[in-house]
């Protein structure tokens, strides 16, 4: 380490994936010394195959970079506006992809390892960090992603007294409130049961008929599902989270005395008529825009999961802000364990950031990384950096990982799951649009790209004002 690095303010980044390599970058970028520790080639991972700083190792692909109709394409502009080192290696190695921003992969990893390699305020050290960061590392960014080190995981769930890190997590998937048909489905809780701050009336109940459900498990047993990859088969199901399509196997009526059963609910659109089974949906985020399908974690994949689960009286035109998923994952209930600025509470010097704090998608890990710079810089300069507004995709995020999704009794201390960005996550507008430019009523799909837009162009007025803040303040702190 060079002499002008050896003071105690020196963050430690804790490994160069996307979210480290960013935090790394904005850290130095307010004139913070670096310390980024990336333990390959000395150790490699099952899924890596270089040496290079924020390789990706699944798709090439950053999805889409509309910024005016897509919640990731928003996220690449607020990043962008930023000064993201990833969008900027992104950007200059981009391939053709249509609307989507994808890139050279070998290119992009090479334009960040030579940026992070030439920065004269960071120091690279090739060594693996084997459990918890030495204790006179006072200011830590821990982003070592799904495939975090066995000693350092277990150091971590010792830590933070989780039962669990590294499991396959069966996820359910996530929709739309809005494109839910209210006509079909209706809001009750079982036995109107009043829970914690429950009104009796908390899930969306969609009701099921015989032949539906004999339809339905069918499809489910004969979908085509995702295949392991050879280094996860020895990782066990996460307790309490089968897949809907393993418990559909055990038995025909399996579902029915499970997370279909048809008790304690009443259909008021036809309430004569006894559902053969019934699907509950559960408020997912403090907004109530997005609702999961209760216990339907499932390793469908994407399109099975679409057809089959649209074929549920209420969801035919379901939006999904999530497909459910299976793969092993390794992340923090960070709602419970994390503060706002990404703090383990438990040890406040180390700040988590990426896919380990529940984000899903290379840019949301790399945004993670980027607010976990800023905080850490902030940190050292004895600033104060507020959040950025919810209203904001960056603000969004955050949000749902430092506490904006919904914990609830019967869901379990593990209901919180990892997401993408999407819209679902954003405040409401104060007013929706309703009209054209013109003066015409907006009428179906107008609607909902209206709302899209202004959703994006309040997002980014509302970021401009924060940064222009934070500049001022990193300003008088300097």
């Amino acid at each position: 380490m060079n002499a002008s690095k050896s003071s105690s303010e020196t963050v430690h980044v804790v490994g160069a994936g996307l979210a480290g390599s960013e935090a790394a970058w904005q850290v130095a970028s307010a004139g913070v010394a670096v310390v980024l520790h990336e333990m390959r080639p000395i150790r490699m991972t099952e899924a890596h195959r270089t040496d290079g700083l924020a390789e990706l190792v699944c798709s090439n692909s950053f999805r889409s970079d509309d910024a005016a109709n897509n919640a990731v394409g928003l996220l690449h502009a607020e990043m962008r506006r930023l000064g993201s080192l990833i969008m900027r290696a992104a950007d200059a190695n981009q391939v053709p992809a249509g609307g989507a921003l994808a890139v050279d992969r070998d290119g992009f990893s090479a334009a960040v390892t030579k940026a992070l390699t030439d920065h004269p305020l960071i120091d690279i050290d090739r060594t693996e960090v084997a459990g918890l960061p030495p204790a006179d590392w006072g200011n830590v960014i821990v982003a070592t992603g799904p495939l975090t080190s066995a000693p350092l995981a277990e150091a971590i769930r010792e830590l933070s007294g989780e039962d669990a890190l590294a499991f396959f997590d069966a996820i359910a998937p996530i929709v739309h409130r809005d494109s839910i048909d209210m006509s079909a489905a209706w809001f009750q809780s079982r036995y109107d049961k009043v829970g914690p701050g429950g009104t009796g009336a908390d899930y969306i109940n969609c009701p099921i008929n015989k032949e539906q459900y004999d339809a339905f498990v069918d499809a489910l047993i004969a979908g085509e599902k995702t295949d392991f990859k050879e280094w996860e088969t020895n990782t066990p199901y996460f307790d309490g989270c089968l897949p809907i399509e393993v418990m559909a196997e055990r038995g025909r009526e399996t579902l029915r005395h499970g997370p279909m059963k048809p008790v304690g609910l009443t259909n008021p659109h036809d309430p004569t008529v006894k559902p053969y089974a019934i699907v509950q949906l559960r408020q997912d985020n403090k907004l109530g825009t997005l609702y999961n399908l209760v216990g339907f974690q499932t390793k469908l994949k994407h399109g099975v999961q679409q057809r089959v689960f649209r074929t549920i009286p209420g969801l035919e035109n379901a939006e999904f802000a999530r497909l459910g998923g299976l793969h092993r994952n390794t992340f923090l209930n960070s709602p419970k364990l994390l503060d706002t600025q990404l703090r383990l509470r438990a040890q406040p010097r180390l700040r988590f950031a990426g896919q380990m704090t529940g984000c899903e998608g290379y840019v949301e890990s790399a945004s993670i990384g980027l607010m976990a710079g800023l905080y850490a810089a902030a940190d050292v300069r004895s600033a104060s950096l507020t959040p950025p507004p919810s209203t904001t995709a960056l603000g969004s995020l955050l949000g749902h990982i430092t506490g904006g999704h919904i914990e609830t009794i019967d869901a379990g201390p593990r209901s919180f799951q990892p997401m993408n960005v999407n819209f679902g996550l954003f405040p409401p507008l104060a007013s929706p649009p309703t009209r054209k430019p013109d003066g015409t009523r907006l009428r179906g799909n107008e609607k909902t790209v209206a709302k899209k837009q202004a959703m994006s162009a309040r997002a980014l007025s509302d970021l401009d004002r924060w940064i222009a803040d934070h500049l001022r303040v990193a300003a008088a702190a300097a």
